[in-house]
């Protein structure tokens, strides 16, 4: 597999993961229930678990993006 094919891959299961835990945080954060029906959900630092997942897929997004950019 071509280095730019893996980003390629990388950057679509990124955004799908942007998208997943972008919405659970927004659930979570202004609906304030729990979006996939469990009881309770897990907080880490007063933050929902999933606002750390969005931001980590959002860093792989963007690096991602630029390195499918980057000419080599």
């Amino acid at each position: 597999m071509k280095a730019k094919t893996a980003l390629i891959s990388v950057m679509w299961l990124s955004l799908a993961g942007l998208l997943f835990s972008g919405y659970l945080s927004y659930i979570e954060l202004f609906h304030r229930y729990c979006a996939l029906g469990v009881g309770t959900c897990s907080n880490v630092g007063g933050l929902p678990a999933c606002v750390y997942g969005f931001v980590m897929y959002l860093i792989v997004f963007v690096i991602s993006i630029l390195g499918v950019r980057a000419k080599n």
